[in-house]
């Protein structure tokens, strides 16, 4: 127990908030007269009993600073908690929704990942789909903080190129990272705020406004409506959605700066270029294939396909039209787009820009090389050299993350899902994109009639990819625990 005290202390101590936040729900049942609202005080209590317990026990530990290892421990073990409990919910309403279909729907919710096995959302009742879109905004804020402190600190994946020196030890980075979410908290709150009002004056109501902006800043995607976006048919409120997205796909330090008066970030950084820039080609591409093989109209075939592609490339998952129907290239485009993601502090999930930046300037170098020998290349970044250990580790990320997702691809074929199928769930999985390609996870479908084994797999990847797959694969290595 003293090795994990600390640990265990933080996960109550979470556990505990998050009993807190299914209050809210419970009280918008209560005033909206669905009986509902007993669902989310019997799943709080629970909640509630769970985590105090924690904290209880290792109420003598939680001075400890943590170490490197109890830092990888706690930031799979947040993730994985709060969906186990945040399911309750869901088993407990009369959706009657086994506790696979429960543990799916939360782990999707709170990793943002945004694929769904609910079939019904335009009668469920206020509480759930407000719940829906609690997981996920709390899950973008906490992504966030991770990834600016924790995740550097970790090393994983060359995340370590954005440590700074207060946050190069578990010591250091826990404490100021608590301090930096304070800050990073109020203006998420404060940006979400902004798309409600925007959502609300453009058509939506206010419940459906503040469920839409909390899934779209957090690039999440859960929806009030089985069509999704595609309910409301409104061109501006596609617009309003779009840009929702691309602001939650940028890195919110740069946010935080720009209001501290410093927007040089915002205008300088080198993933922000190339992510508007992959953004806007693929937009143009996709536009220009509804143009002229589809007979889309052009100022149509532009907003489907800027809300769309920007959808998938951010891991956002909302939909206005069935890209399955786009044809083979449209398919292939999405397929590609779903494994990009935003940019490194942003709420988006899959490969990341930077990541593709890298491997781009250290291919680049290598192939200087074949050419001269004897000349002397440095890949770069933002103008800077990158160290060895950061291009070695976004390569060993960029290769476990093909490779996983490989694998994943195959069990779910033996599972018995078919090419297209298995394909893009696992693309949409281990990216947190949402829906994936075909008629059965299509954007006109949702996953509720996979086998249970394939849910089950499919959200252990959803985990592993939102935690950036090293942070939660290095808790089965034997040299973990025994170090």
């Amino acid at each position: 127990m003293p090795a994990f005290g600390p640990v265990l202390y933080i996960v109550g101590l979470v556990l505990a908030l998050l009993a807190g936040v299914m209050v809210i729900p419970a009280l918008v049942d209560a005033l909206t007269g669905h009986e509902d609202w007993q669902v989310f005080a019997a799943s709080a209590l629970v909640t509630l009993f769970a985590g105090v317990s924690l904290m209880l026990t290792t109420q003598g530990t939680r001075t400890v600073a943590l170490n490197l290892r109890q830092a990888f421990i706690l930031t799979t073990l947040l993730w994985l908690v709060v969906a186990l409990f945040g399911a309750l919910p869901f088993a407990f309403s009369d959706l009657q929704m086994s506790y696979t279909d429960a543990f799916f729907e939360a782990m999707s919710g709170v990793t943002t990942t945004g694929s769904t096995v609910i079939v019904g959302l335009d009668t469920a009742p206020p509480g759930l789909l407000l719940w829906r879109a609690l997981l996920q905004w709390l899950g973008g804020i906490g992504i966030i903080v991770i990834a600016m402190g924790i995740l550097p600190m970790l090393s994983v994946g060359g995340m370590q190129l954005f440590k700074t020196e207060a946050f190069d030890t578990p010591e250091k980075a826990l404490p100021r990272t608590a301090k930096l979410a304070g800050g990073l908290a109020m203006l998420y709150a404060g940006i979400t705020l902004a798309w409600t009002f925007m959502l609300y004056f453009a058509g939506m109501s206010g419940f459906d406004a503040l469920a839409h902006a909390m899934t779209t800043i957090a690039t999440g995607g859960y929806s009030t409506k089985d069509a999704s976006v595609g309910h409301y048919d409104s061109v501006l409120i596609d617009y309003i959605i779009t840009a929702g997205m691309l602001a939650g796909s940028l890195p919110f330090i740069a946010y935080l700066k720009a209001v501290r008066g410093d927007a040089r970030m915002l205008l300088q950084d080198s993933q922000v270029r190339w992510f508007l820039s992959i953004t806007g080609t693929a937009v143009v591409m996709a536009a220009a294939w509804q143009f002229l093989t589809l007979d889309t109209g052009p100022l149509d075939a532009l907003r489907y396909a800027a809300f769309n592609c920007i959808s998938v490339m951010t891991g956002t998952g909302y939909a206005t039209t069935d890209f399955g129907l786009w044809g083979g290239f449209g398919m292939s485009l999405m397929l590609f787009l779903m494994f990009l993601g935003g940019c490194a502090g942003s709420t988006t999930c899959g490969v990341k820009i930077f990541r593709i930046q890298i491997a781009y300037a250290t291919a680049r170098t290598q192939m200087k090389r074949l050419l001269r020998p004897h000349g002397v290349f440095i890949p770069h970044y933002n103008r800077k050299p990158v160290p060895e250990d950061v291009s070695t580790a976004v390569m060993g990320f960029l290769i476990t993350y093909v490779l996983c997702f490989l694998m994943l691809s195959m069990l779910l074929g033996l599972l018995g899902l078919d090419f297209v199928t298995a394909v893009s769930g696992a693309a949409t999985a281990i990216s947190n994109v949402g829906p994936g390609l075909g008629e059965i996870i299509g954007p006109a479908g949702n996953f509720s009639t996979l086998p249970d084994a394939a849910k089950w797999a499919l959200s252990i990847a959803m985990l592993m990819g939102r935690l950036e797959l090293f942070t939660v694969l290095i808790l089965f290595a034997p040299s973990f625990w025994r170090g």
